[in-house]
């Protein structure tokens, strides 16, 4: 197929995920008896409008985000209020806090549920490397494994007597055992029990820290086409455990973004992220999925900044006025608002910016 088709999946997926994330907004905000006045996918000029429950549902061009407009809410004057009892200054600041946590959440529930999906479908055995069968691909050159006589086709049973049964047991368990260490495998039908000592190592992570491992050096085998099937519950804790990950890792990530240990270049903007979804398409439609339940839970995580022009900086303004009974000054509302309406189009801008020096090659 051909680029454009794969442009538009890239576009529907990420309007996908805004959708659910202003859904969330639209929902709580209603079951507070909010006036929601209008719906917004995309940005800029409305190309299509529906009037439906008292909302216009409108769908706009910039399809960088959306936003659900509330009576009396309005970012981009923050001084706008109304004291009807159907606007958003009317509710008491838990209510709104309630609200805007909403969008997040969906974003992360959504996640969940697409993370769900996959593993009832199947996940490739390739995206999902923990959940393979514990049998060794790979032992490497004068290794501890190699030296001991573990061999490529074996299949760990146990380790130091604790069963295994995928491979992202292997390594914790390695981790934890007092050494020597005994390696139970099947080979060629027969049971054996293999003795090794492992090697210290360190190595830096993503978020350039030093981390130090025993190693024996082996690696999984993979079959490509394989898929990992679960069950109704295992996959309930798969979903789980993968959207509790990918929300640790984006928050982690963020952090060490902020704290300089990570390099600003690796800050992506648009254009990477709609390489990464027409990329992902291309690969496949489970592949498609992954990376939306990724950015669902990137934009969770990234709209809970305190930043005031995010849902995090409004929870933040409404926090204050939770515990001191009183709202932010006029004057500090809008220079915090105006100044996080600059930080974020600068760092749209810097990601951008990246985004064109990794094309060109530029480091």
């Amino acid at each position: 197929m051909g680029l454009v088709f794969y442009v538009f999946i890239a576009l529907l997926a990420l309007s996908v995920l805004v959708f659910f994330h202003e859904l969330g907004h639209f929902t709580v905000a209603k079951l507070f008896g909010v006036k929601v006045e209008r719906f917004s996918i995309g940005f800029g000029k409305v190309l299509f409008r529906k009037y439906w429950l008292g909302t216009e549902w409108a769908f706009a061009p910039i399809l960088l985000g959306g936003y659900v407009k509330m009576k009396g809410q309005d970012d981009t004057n923050p001084l706008a209020r109304s004291s009807d009892p159907d606007s958003y200054n009317s509710k008491k600041p838990w209510q709104r806090i309630l609200i805007l946590l909403a969008g997040p959440f969906a974003n992360i529930l959504l996640a969940f549920f697409i993370y769900l999906a996959i593993a009832l479908h199947g996940v490739p055995q390739s995206s999902a490397i923990d959940y393979a069968p514990a049998v060794i691909g790979k032992v490497l050159k004068d290794s501890p494994a190699q030296k001991a006589g573990l061999k490529e086709n074996d299949k760990i049973l146990a380790i130091n007597g604790k069963p295994v049964k995928y491979w992202k047991e292997v390594g914790p368990l390695i981790q934890s055992s007092k050494e020597p260490i005994l390696v139970s495998v099947l080979r060629d039908g027969k049971k054996l029990k293999i003795s090794l000592t492992p090697k210290k190592d360190s190595y830096k992570n993503p978020f350039n820290e030093i981390v130090k491992r025993k190693i024996i050096g082996i690696a999984p085998k993979i079959d490509e086409k394989a898929t990992v099937k679960f069950g109704f519950l295992a996959a309930v804790k798969y979903a789980y455990n993968e959207t509790k990950n990918a929300t640790f890792l984006i928050s982690k990530g963020v952090s060490k973004v902020a704290t300089g240990d990570v390099d600003s270049k690796n800050i992506s903007g648009a254009i990477t992220i709609f390489d990464f979804f027409i990329k992902s398409a291309q690969k496949g439609f489970i592949y498609l999925l992954f990376l939306m339940a990724l950015i669902s839970v990137n934009l969770g995580v990234l709209n809970l900044l305190p930043i005031p022009a995010l849902d995090g900086g409004h929870i933040m303004f409404n926090l204050y006025e939770l515990i001191t009974r009183k709202a932010p000054s006029e004057r500090v509302l809008v220079a915090l608002t105006m100044a996080g309406w600059v930080f974020l189009i600068s760092l749209m801008l810097f990601g951008m910016y990246n985004d064109v020096n990794r094309i060109w090659g530029v480091k």
